[in-house]
């Protein structure tokens, strides 16, 4: 396509992610929202209709059939990812899937495999790379700021799960739910992209007595290729706690780094303080990422996280989220 063109995009599942991000496409100058679809009939229509009454239907194959549409968004529960973004590149329209990219290894792998030969942008939606925090803090283990690297920390913390703003029929199932399976992921993308990819993985799963529950809590072990530790620390329904809590801490022979809350980096050399390390505002962080997505449409140089690096990030999921349960 024409680089002085918009990308037209259409949205396959409009719900709490879909919305959102149907906002940050229809106001970007390099994409237009041109088509909506979800199973609700009522949701599909008013999102059409805040859009300016742009084309809606229920009926996702309808949308694929439309004339014009150069990406296709897919924000439905990751059980539904493998059958419409098989149609999708299928279609042979550039396709954005919301993570993780499938509810299982097997179907991850036929979609890497279709993505290979499809022919068409291909990219999963973990947009971490592009905030400021993270910027510097590859900036600053770059410059050595860490030195040898000795530990990775996972924490994550919540009072509740699912989280008050995304109560939905599935985020808090065993089949495709759970904050290991929709929050792990993010840190296991940057980790892979920050310090190489993991290649060992033990975990333990607490659960309730629900059997189709979610999980309750996660203590894991998992090993860099250099044979780095990463140690996982997950729980919920916790008194006490009123927001929830994650960080990914770096641990390395001359300093540490850490992330938290994704708004905050702290960092502290050997025998020195450590404190919230400065950083601007990010207010590029949406613009900068439909900016990458464009880039790689329109067959320029972009940075974006495609499905083999999704499927790579599956892998460690589907070790996390199957260990002994108890």
């Amino acid at each position: 396509m024409k680089h002085n063109e918009t990308v037209k995009v259409g949205i396959i599942g409009v719900g709490a992610i879909g919305e959102s991000m149907t906002k940050v496409f229809s106001q970007h100058p390099l994409t237009e929202v041109v088509a909506v679809c979800d199973i609700v009939e009522e949701l599909a229509a008013q999102r059409a209709a805040d859009l300016g009454n742009v084309y809606w239907t229920t009926n996702y194959k309808e949308l694929l059939e439309l004339q014009g549409i150069d990406m296709i968004y897919v924000a439905v529960p990751p059980a539904h990812h493998y059958s419409i973004v098989m149609d999708v590149l299928e279609a042979k329209k550039h396709v954005l899937c919301e993570k993780p990219l499938a509810n299982s290894l097997e179907e991850a792998e036929k979609m890497l495999s279709k993505a290979r030969i499809s022919g068409v942008v291909n990219a999963v939606h973990y947009p971490l790379s592009y905030i400021n925090n993270i910027k510097m803090l590859t900036s600053l283990m770059k410059d050595g700021y860490l030195g040898k690297v000795r530990r990775v920390e996972l924490e994550m913390r919540f009072p509740e799960w699912p989280r008050k703003w995304q109560v939905n029929d599935w985020i808090a199932t065993r089949e495709q739910g759970g904050f290991v399976f929709e929050v792990a992921g993010h840190f296991i993308q940057i980790i892979h992209q920050l310090l190489g990819k993991v290649n060992s993985v033990e975990s333990e799963l607490e659960f309730p007595e629900d059997p189709k529950a979610c999980e309750t809590g996660i203590i894991a072990k998992m090993r860099l290729e250099d044979g780095t530790p990463i140690l996982v620390n997950g729980i919920s329904q916790l008194a006490g706690l009123q927001e929830q809590s994650i960080s990914l801490t770096i641990y390395g022979s001359e300093g540490t780094l850490a992330l938290v809350d994704l708004i905050k980096l702290y960092g502290g050399k050997v025998g020195e303080a450590y404190s919230e390390i400065p950083i601007e505002k990010d207010e590029s962080f949406w613009d900068e990422f439909i900016q990458n997505l464009v880039a790689a449409i329109q067959g320029d140089t972009a940075t974006i996280i495609d499905f083999e690096q999704g499927y790579q990030v599956q892998v460690v999921l589907e070790k996390l989220r199957s260990p002994i349960m108890k």
